[in-house]
């Protein structure tokens, strides 16, 4: 297949990182497989690429990728667990709703003090049977939490998302249009993750952490 001249891969200025991902504002499950794309969506997938590494840039800058272990290192032994965890509230909606909105919860369950800060609030995915329909994307506002918590604590977050259906040519946006086709009413899937930088007690930086929490469910009238 020759590929058009006008898709070119994405390069990174130096050596790319070894373990390197995007910024939880980017939903992993919304690139599909090379495999099952035509020879137009091979493009679009490189515009996506290329579109995510211009986010990363604004959001973390050039000399600030974020970076973490792959997940065989994530848990050494003789090591503790993080214990962080998000877990998700949206109540029922009408499905020609604008925007929903609802709460994500930050929980320590681990049996140490967590500290840090989430400089923006936890990214949202609407999915239905695991195809990614709208994740959170575009300009957000600045705002910086610290999180500080003992534990058993919690924080709660206000998130939202739209109840609509986005395609493969928004990502290459810096925001989705905002006319896209609302879905239709049914059980849907949200789920979260929220960037933290970990802090020690003394300041210093321990690294930033993707935290995650089980995928949850929504009715959309």
């Amino acid at each position: 297949m020759t590929r058009p001249t006008s898709c070119r891969m994405p390069k990174w200025k130096g050596s790319a990182p070894r373990h390197s991902r995007w910024p939880a504002s980017v939903s992993p499950g919304s690139v599909a497989s090379a495999d099952s794309v035509d020879h137009r969506g091979i493009c679009l997938l490189h515009e996506r690429a290329r579109a995510q590494r211009r986010l990363h840039t604004r959001e973390h800058g050039e000399g600030r990728r974020t970076t973490r272990a792959p997940a065989d290192k994530i848990d050494l032994c003789g090591g503790t667990l993080t214990g962080l965890l998000l877990r998700i509230s949206f109540a029922a909606a009408g499905a020609p709703a604008d925007r929903i909105t609802g709460t994500v919860t930050l929980t320590n369950s681990d049996s140490e003090r967590i500290i840090g800060t989430s400089d923006a609030p936890p990214a949202i995915t609407l999915s239905k049977d695991g195809i990614v329909l709208w994740h959170s994307t575009g300009p957000i506002a600045a705002m910086s939490t610290v999180v500080d918590l003992a534990p058993g604590a919690s924080l709660s977050y206000r998130a939202s998302f739209r109840p609509v259906a986005c395609a493969v040519e928004g990502d290459g946006a810096d925001s989705f249009r905002s006319d896209l086709p609302h879905v239709a009413a049914g059980q849907y899937q949200v789920s979260a993750a929220l960037d933290l930088s970990r802090q020690n007690a003394d300041s210093s930086m321990l690294g930033t952490d993707l935290v995650t929490g089980p995928v949850s469910e929504v009715c959309l009238r």
